[in-house]
Formats: structure tokens, C-alpha cells, sequence
């Protein structure tokens, strides 16, 4: 099989799970470059929150879609799919093999899927971000009237979700729901998923948020809110980020502040286990363990033994 044959790889997964890991690994036995999809991590200066690997430990492998945005700039996912295809015609050209991981599953489907994103208007947006500010349960709940099946995915606290979905809506006259088709890929591709016992990763995010803490997450806050994180509507919401900004404004001590981010970190992650496990393509690999190496196996045996890839 040429390398322009050999199937685009994506690895996914709740966030904790060990994904990075994986794609390095995988990258330095298949002599593969790693595209992030990874929403939060588009932005620069969000490192420490983000669990963003420094440029030391990702073992000479080139990454791409890292640091592309500013903390003022909000992620488009239409953008998105155009970069993170024309890097994955970039990596083969090069006779490499482009590796994508990152827990917005969103964007993993934007870029390997057969999807069309409707256009913004900026008028209804800002319009719609009014509302939804002002009443986020009033206009969840008319979300659940207009497109249920879109309601029943979006909780009321994702603010941004639901504006772009009423957006939609407006826009195209079709529910939000309807703009995510069947699983139809643009070329070969093979989907990797790795899956935590719950508790273990409970008690694995639990861990990671107090080192974040200790790595010096809060004043990675305090300089990103003085490059404008405050004016960001999408990187100020962003988990973590959002809670420190009430710390430091007052609102919350500092033991609830990263208490309230394990929270919502552990339900984040059991959202982003709910969309993965949506698609029937994903062949699962069980990472309790924790153990990198073992998972590389299991992940290489998986690729090694797939003669037909879903194309």
C-alpha cells in the first residue's frame, strides 16, 4: 500500500486518556506528523489548561493547527476543516502519515467527514448571543422545541452551542441537528478510540487539575487576561479558564474555584465519551492502565490488521 493509500488515522477520546501519547508513538512507528483537532488548543498562551505539549516533548514530530489563534479570536469549525485538510495534502506529499487526536469531536468529523457547514450572519449572531445571555435557559428550552434531537446534545450551560444552533436554524429554515450526516468519510480513514474505567478517570482528571494548579495555571490567567482572554468568547469560556477569572475577580476562593474545574471537567469528559461512542467506526482501546506502550501496541496491531479501511 503507497502512502498516499495508507488510511488517514484519528485518535480520540475523552480528555485524560492518554490520546497525546498515543499519537506520538504512533507517529514514530508509522513516520507520521500529528494535525491537532483539539479546539482549545488552536489558542496561544492557553498551554498549561489545555494540557498542550511543549515544543521539547513532542520528540522532534511536526504538529499542526497548534497555536493558530489568539484568545480574542473565536474557533470556526468551517475554518477548521479547510486547514486541517489542507494540511493532511501537505503531510502526504511529504510521503508521511497524517495522525489527528484531539477530544472536539466536531472537529475530528469536520476534518475526515463528508460535511457542509452553513455561513454566519453577524447580525442574527450577535442578536442571538444577546438572548442567550440574557435567558440561556429560556433559549435552551426554545431549542428544545424547534430541535429536540439538537437539545438533547447540547446542555444548557454550553452558551456558545446553542447560539450557533438557533443560528442555524434561523439561517437555513433545517434543524441544527440535520447538519451532521451519516458517517461518510472523504478518504480512507481508521478511528482510534481510547476509553477509561469511569472512576479511574475520575480520579485521573482530579490529579491532573491540582498539578495544572501547581505548574502555575493561575498565572497563565492573569497574563492571558491582560492579552484580552476577557474579550474572547470562546477561549473565556473554556474550562478552567472561566473559573480562574472568577478566582482572581473574587467570586470564587481558590479551593472552589478548582474544585468547580474538576467538576466540569469530568462532565466535559463524559460528553466527549457520549459523541465518540456515537460513531459505529471507532475501535475501542482500553487504557485504564495507563500504560502508553501497551496502548501503541494494541493501537499498531489494530492498524497493522485493517485490510479494508472505511473509505
Amino acid at each position: 500500500m503507497s502512502t498516499a493509500e495508507e488510511p488517514i488515522i484519528t485518535i480520540a477520546g475523552a480528555t485524560a486518556t492518554g490520546k497525546s501519547d498515543l499519537a506520538l508513538n504512533l507517529a514514530e512507528h508509522l513516520g507520521g506528523e500529528i494535525i491537532n483537532t483539539d479546539s482549545m488548543q488552536f489558542y496561544r498562551g492557553m498551554d498549561i489548561g489545555t494540557a498542550k505539549l511543549p515544543v521539547n516533548e513532542r520528540r522532534g514530530i511536526t504538529h499542526h493547527l497548534i497555536d493558530i489563534l489568539d484568545v480574542r479570536e473565536e474557533a470556526n469549525v468551517q475554518t477548521f476543516q479547510r486547514q486541517a485538510r489542507e494540511a493532511i495534502a501537505d503531510i502526504r506529499t511529504r510521503g508521511r502519515r497524517p495522525i489527528l487526536v484531539g477530544g472536539s469531536g466536531l472537529y475530528v468529523r469536520a476534518a475526515t467527514d463528508r460535511m457542509e457547514f452553513p455561513g454566519t450572519d453577524p447580525e442574527v449572531r450577535a442578536r442571538i448571543e444577546s438572548e442567550v445571555d440574557a435567558d440561556r435557559w429560556g433559549r435552551h428550552r426554545h431549542l428544545q422545541e424547534v430541535d429536540p434531537a439538537a437539545a438533547e446534545k447540547i446542555t444548557p450551560n454550553d452558551s456558545r452551542r446553542i447560539v450557533r444552533a438557533l443560528e442555524v436554524i434561523e439561517l437555513t429554515g433545517r434543524p441544527f441537528s440535520a447538519q451532521l450526516p451519516d458517517y461518510q468519510a472523504i478518504e480512507p480513514t481508521l478511528h482510534l478510540g481510547l476509553s477509561v474505567e469511569r472512576a479511574t478517570l475520575h480520579e485521573r482528571i482530579a490529579a491532573r487539575v491540582k498539578i495544572m494548579w501547581e505548574q502555575g495555571w493561575v498565572d497563565e490567567v492573569r497574563s492571558l487576561l491582560e492579552r484580552g482572554l476577557a474579550e474572547g468568547r470562546t477561549a473565556s469560556r473554556a474550562i478552567g479558564y472561566a473559573q480562574i477569572q472568577q478566582h482572581l475577580s473574587g467570586e470564587l476562593d481558590q479551593d472552589t474555584a478548582q474544585e468547580q474545574t474538576t467538576i466540569r471537567t469530568r462532565q466535559f469528559a463524559r460528553r466527549q465519551d457520549t459523541w465518540f461512542r456515537r460513531d459505529p467506526r471507532t475501535v475501542w482501546i482500553d487504557a485504564t492502565a495507563g500504560d502508553h506502550e501497551a496502548n501503541a501496541a494494541l493501537a499498531l496491531e489494530t492498524i497493522a490488521g485493517t485490510t479494508d479501511p472505511e473509505s
